[in-house]
C-alpha cells in the first residue's frame, strides 16, 4: 500500500491571509478559512459569502475545522523545532552539527550533507575558517567604507572651498567690469560738464556784450527824450536809425551736442571694453590638474608647486604625471595654440581622448604630444579630444 504524501504548506494556507491556518472554520461549501480572516472579510463585503467560491453561507458562526487545526498546529510546531535546531548549529535535515561550509552554495552543512547528491562535487572548508574569512572580508570592507567616507568628506570640504574661491573670483572680475563702467561713466559725464562749461561761458560773454549794447541804447534813448524839444532831433534820429539797421548776431553751435554724448553710447563703451578684455580659447581645468600643479586664478597658466592643502583624488585628476587638461574639447578640424613656456626646458603640449586614463603610468601612452615646438598644429578626426599641457 502506497503511503499518502503529506499536505504541502500551500494546501494548509488560508485563502485570505495566505498564512498557515490559525483557528480555521469550515463553511457550508466545504472551504476553510481562518476565523478572524472570515469575520474581517464579511465585515468588508457586508454579506456572508465564501471568500473562495462566493457562495452565501447559511451560518453566521461556522463550525471549527478541528482536523485541519490540529494538522496546522503540528506543522507550526515542527517548523519551530527545525528553526531551533538550526539556531543551535544543527543540520535541519540530518540533525548533525554544521562543521563544514559549502563554498558553492555559501551555506553551512554537516558531514552527511557533504556526501549528499545536492552537494556532490562542491568545494568545502571548515566552518571556523569560513567564519574567519567572512570576518576578515567584512573588516576589509569596513575599512574600505571608512576610507571612502574620508574621501567623500574631503571632496565635500573641497567643493565648499572651490565654491567660495570661485565666488570670490567672480565678484573680483565683475568688480573690474563695474569699475571700468564707472570710469567710462565718469569720463563721459566729465566731457559733458566740460562742454556745458564752455558753452555756458560763451553764452555768458554774449549776454554781457548784449547787456552793454542794451545799456548804451537805453542811454541814447534817454538823451533823445531830453532833446526832443531841440531842432536837430530829427537829424540825430536819422543817425540813430542808421545805427540800428544791423540785426544782432546769432550764435551757432551754442547748444550741447547731445548726439556726440549719447549716439551709440553702449556700443562705443563696448568697443572701449575690448581693449581691456582678453579672450582665451582654451583654459585649464583645475579638476584634472596633478596635485603638484598650481594654476593661475584666470586658469591660463600652470607651474609646478607643491600644494599646501590636499586635493581630493577624484577620477578626473592625474595622479602620476604632472598633467592638466584644457577645459575645451573638439571633435575635428585644425587647432593651434600659442604657448609661452618661459625658461622651462621640460614641458609638453598635446591632445588626448577625454575618456583616456588619468591614473598610473598608462597616461603617457594615450597622449599625442610634442616637447620640441612651441606651436603645435594637430589634425585628427577622432572624437572627444582635449588639449593637454604639462
Amino acid at each position: 500500500m502506497t503511503a499518502r504524501n503529506p499536505l504541502s504548506e500551500e494546501e494548509l494556507s488560508c485563502p485570505v491571509c495566505c498564512d498557515i491556518f490559525r483557528d480555521p472554520v469550515v463553511l457550508s461549501c466545504s472551504h476553510s478559512v481562518c476565523k478572524t480572516c472570515l469575520q474581517k472579510f464579511w465585515e468588508t463585503k457586508g454579506s456572508r459569502e465564501c471568500p473562495v467560491c462566493r457562495r452565501r453561507s447559511s451560518r453566521e458562526l461556522p463550525p471549527s475545522n478541528l482536523v485541519l487545526k490540529n494538522v496546522c498546529e503540528a506543522l507550526l510546531e515542527s517548523r519551530s523545532q527545525r528553526s531551533s535546531a538550526g539556531s543551535e548549529g544543527l543540520c535541519v535535515l540530518h540533525n548533525e552539527k554544521l562543521k563544514l561550509f559549502c563554498l558553492d552554495d555559501q551555506q553551512p552543512v554537516c558531514v552527511v550533507c557533504q556526501t549528499s547528491k545536492k552537494h556532490k562535487s562542491h568545494d568545502f572548508c571548515p566552518v571556523d575558517e569560513a567564519v574567519t574569512e567572512f570576518k576578515v572580508g567584512h573588516v576589509k570592507y569596513f575599512e574600505m567604507l571608512n576610507e571612502a567616507k574620508r574621501d567623500y568628506d574631503q571632496t565635500a570640504a573641497h567643493i565648499k572651498t572651490q565654491a567660495q574661491h570661485t565666488e570670490r573670483q567672480i565678484k573680483e572680475e565683475f568688480e573690474k567690469l563695474h569699475q571700468f563702467l564707472r570710469d567710462e561713466e565718469a569720463a563721459r559725464i566729465a566731457a559733458l560738464k566740460e562742454e556745458e562749461e564752455q558753452k555756458g561761458q560763451m553764452m555768458r560773454r554774449k549776454i554781457e556784450e548784449m547787456n552793454g549794447e542794451i545799456s548804451a541804447l537805453s542811454d541814447t534813448i534817454r538823451n533823445i527824450e531830453k532833446e526832443m524839444e531841440a531842432e536837430d532831433v530829427l537829424m540825430k534820429g536819422e543817425d540813430l536809425h542808421e545805427d540800428l539797421s544791423t540785426d544782432p548776431e546769432k550764435t551757432s553751435g551754442a547748444l550741447i551736442n547731445v548726439g556726440k554724448h549719447l549716439s551709440n553710447l553702449k556700443f562705443r563703451v563696448w568697443e572701449n571694453m575690448q581693449e581691456v578684455l582678453q579672450y582665451t580659447p582654451v583654459t585649464l581645468d583645475p579638476n584634472t590638474a596633478h596635485p603638484d600643479l598650481h594654476l593661475s586664478d584666470d586658469l591660463t597658466a600652470v607651474e609646478i608647486r607643491e600644494q599646501s592643502s590636499s586635493l581630493p583624488d577624484n577620477p578626473e585628476r592625474f595622479d602620476k604625471w604632472w598633467s592638466v587638461l584644457g577645459s575645451e574639447g573638439f571633435n575635428s578640424g585644425i587647432h593651434c595654440w600659442d604657448v609661452q613656456v618661459g625658461d622651462s626646458e621640460n614641458w609638453s603640449l598635446g591632445v588626448t581622448t577625454e575618456s583616456g586614463p588619468r591614473k598610473g603610468n598608462s597616461v603617457r601612452g594615450s597622449v599625442w604630444s610634442s616637447a620640441v615646438v612651441q606651436r603645435l598644429i594637430v589634425k585628427n578626426r577622432q572624437s572627444d579630444f582635449c588639449g593637454v599641457c604639462a
